[in-house]
């Protein structure tokens, strides 16, 4: 009976360790997949200040509340996702490497006072999170 017991919790623990892995996964995704449509917002844009805004959210998105390059002034597209992708996808250095270039452009960007400059970097931050946006579209959590 004991041994049975144990292999119960044992089984449930495994079981929630589990989904708690694939819980944090999927806010990497998400975020990922929202900081994607603002990279392309901000690609779109009319206006310097609009294509800034959104890369904000992109940078929010990416280095989440907790970090220090997180604006607290822009809007936060992410919140309720999870701890921003970068941090997110801690445990996957490939992924984390593909959002640390999308994030040093997405800064780039916000240097920029030329329209078609900002737009430029935009679509860089874009082509660097369609690869991890589509994966978290298509994925079947």
């Amino acid at each position: 009976m004991n041994r049975l017991l144990i292999v119960g919790i044992t089984a449930a623990l495994a079981g929630g360790l589990a989904c708690a892995a694939q819980a944090q996964t999927h806010s990497a995704q998400d975020e990922i997949s929202t900081a994607h449509a603002h990279a392309m917002m901000a690609q779109s844009a009319t206006s310097v200040a609009m294509a800034h805004a959104h890369l904000h959210h992109v940078i929010n998105c990416l280095v989440g509340p907790k970090s220090a390059d997180f604006d607290a002034k822009a809007e936060d597209p992410c919140k309720g996702q999870g701890d921003g992708a970068i941090p997110d996808s801690a445990g996957n250095h490939a992924t984390r490497a593909k959002l640390e270039s999308a994030l040093a452009d997405a800064q780039a960007g916000l240097k920029s006072e030329s329209l078609a400059a900002v737009h430029q970097d935009a679509g860089k931050v874009a082509a660097g999170l369609k690869g991890d946006s589509a994966k978290a579209s298509s994925s079947s959590w």
